[in-house]
């Protein structure tokens, strides 16, 4: 099955959103490991089976992307999670000296690896051109989150065909965009790794890490682009209907419990803002999805509200 055919599917449709997190995506694929194996057990411990005959869209945001995209790619969690083993050293390569000035690490070694693994999975020769977002190997709907440092604003960009930016008669068609250039944009965390240029259309835009938008969790986002009429799927919302499934990467509530006030000047909160807004926005994308669903599973989200989980609410 091709991700176009499963725009006119028949339902209930799945969804998996996946947060950024960097390495700490091990801790995604843990899980991710634990639902695959349920599926297959209740598929008839099919061997073969992956979260790509599951899901029909899967998004994602920085390391979340590259999960997200191998899914897509009909890879097992197994696969995945040796991947990152077998490369989590290499593709965070620290920077030289000089380049530690504006990156900690460098970015090619993290691009080869994605072309590699994107090549391998969508079997391209050594004499073809980059594998495309539009790429009939992809199994799935995808959508990456990325932020357009060009223009300011979020970017997420996803292949479903129906969607205005991929009409196949655009010069400018994200389908044609080659995959691994947009999951790199969307793992371009500053100070880390250099923003990525892509070339759309006649125009290049800077792109950097999708965390820097309010969908490093990019649940939400994802049920309001296969539901509502401008992105063109429009699938039925409703608890029979539609399943949303958000795998995050932890977090620490007790990172900053012996912070001194004396101690918050300038360069800690230059360095902890940031992080602060992308918590409380990753909170909140949680929460709508929370408030416009039924809540099956799920930590608490804080003290009053509780988890907004089961018939309660």
């Amino acid at each position: 099955m091709s991700f176009r055919d499963r725009v006119d599917a028949p339902g209930p449709h799945k969804l998996l959103a996946l947060d950024g997190g960097g390495i700490r995506g091990m801790i995604t694929l843990e899980f991710l490991a634990e639902i695959e194996d349920v599926l297959r057990r209740r598929t008839g411990n099919r061997p073969d089976f992956v979260l790509a005959d599951y899901f029909d869209y899967v998004a994602g945001t920085s390391t979340g992307a590259i999960i997200a995209a191998c899914i897509a790619l009909g890879m097992s969690v197994e696969t995945i999670t040796r991947f990152y083993q077998d490369n989590g050293k290499s593709m965070f390569d620290k920077a030289g000296l000089l380049r530690r000035f504006r990156y900690k690490y460098e970015d090619e070694k993290l691009g080869a690896k994605l072309r590699e693994v994107i090549r391998t999975q969508t079997g391209a020769s050594p004499g073809d051109a980059e594998p495309t977002l539009g790429n009939d190997k992809l199994r799935t709907l995808l959508m990456m989150v990325m932020r357009n440092a060009s223009t300011d604003s979020p970017w997420p960009v996803s292949n479903n065909p129906r969607a205005k930016y991929n009409a196949a008669d655009r010069k400018d068609s994200n389908l044609e965009l080659p995959l691994w250039e947009l999951i790199r944009a969307s793992t371009a965390a500053p100070v880390y790794f250099p923003p990525e240029v892509v070339k759309i259309g006649d125009k290049e835009f800077i792109f950097v890490d999708g965390g820097l938008t309010m969908y490093n969790n990019p649940a939400f986002i994802l049920f309001l682009m296969a539901t509502v009429a401008p992105y063109n799927l429009r699938w039925p919302a409703g608890e029979n209907r539609l399943l949303v499934v958000s795998v995050g990467t932890g977090s620490n509530p007790k990172a900053n419990e012996n912070l001194d006030p004396d101690e918050m000047n300038l360069l800690f909160n230059a360095a902890s803002v940031p992080s602060a807004l992308m918590y409380a926005a990753l909170n909140e994308q949680d929460m709508l999805c929370r408030v416009f669903g039924r809540c099956r599973a799920g930590a608490g989200l804080d003290r009053e509200i509780g988890g907004l989980c089961g018939p309660g609410g």
